[in-house]
């Protein structure tokens, strides 16, 4: 399968990252199934990046919620037929805080954001992925999860978590022509102050994991640091 025409799911889309990997797949010719949970900045998205009906679908969807992810894939799935990759940006942070002086909250919230939506995401789509004979997941990481700084425990441990999920994934469908990939990063500066990998630079690397070179990296972890 060449890199024309393919249907490109994108969570996380109004966020900084999200929105440069919306325009830089639009512009490659792809089809966007856009997630996010802002209407307005969705819809906004969607107007300045004018792409027909026949290529775009929006959601605003909880994807901690498991059968609202599963309803959406499927919707997906009937607007376009079938799903190529996943690109899932979705996820905060938290930290500055030892272990001992974090609340249960904050560890509740990183395993929300970062562990249940993946594990709704691949339980989802992980089916259609393969059903297409080609397909790409990309997350992206810190690059401290191997080695866990003070005062960030609850993040690093949910992220760690979803790189356990994506690098199993890889393993179960590296038979289908589906590879998933991690990127890690210092940081996302989206202010090109120096502080970590730019938006456009994710992106480029984002592209070249999309592409029919990257058919043979799977289950890896791409520094961007």
């Amino acid at each position: 399968m060449n890199d024309s025409s393919k249907v490109v799911v994108i969570t996380g889309a109004t966020g900084a990252l999200g929105k440069k990997t919306a325009h830089a797949f639009a512009e490659a010719g792809h089809s966007l199934a856009l997630f996010d949970n802002d209407q307005k900045k969705l819809d906004s998205l969607v107007r300045d990046l004018n792409l027909s009906e026949e290529r775009l679908f929006t959601s605003v969807v909880d994807l901690r919620d498991g059968q609202a992810v599963r309803d959406t894939a499927e919707a997906v799935s009937a607007k376009f037929g079938s799903v190529h990759a996943l690109i899932h940006l979705v996820g905060g942070w938290t930290g500055g805080k030892t272990i001992a002086d974090t609340p249960e909250e904050d560890l509740t919230s990183m395993l929300g954001q970062h562990v249940w939506t993946t594990f709704h995401l691949f339980r989802a789509f992980a089916s259609k992925l393969a059903a297409s004979g080609w397909g790409r997941v990309i997350t992206i990481s810190p690059s401290t999860t191997s080695n866990p700084p003070a005062e960030r425990g609850v993040y690093t441990a949910s992220k760690t978590a979803q790189e356990t999920l994506v690098l199993t994934l890889a393993a179960e469908l590296k038979e289908s022509g589906v590879t998933a990939n991690i990127i890690q990063v210092r940081a996302i500066d989206v202010e090109n102050k120096g502080t970590g990998a730019t938006p456009d630079v994710i992106v480029a690397a984002m592209q070249y994991l999309f592409s029919e070179q990257a058919g043979k990296v799977n289950g890896a972890r791409i520094p961007l640091y």
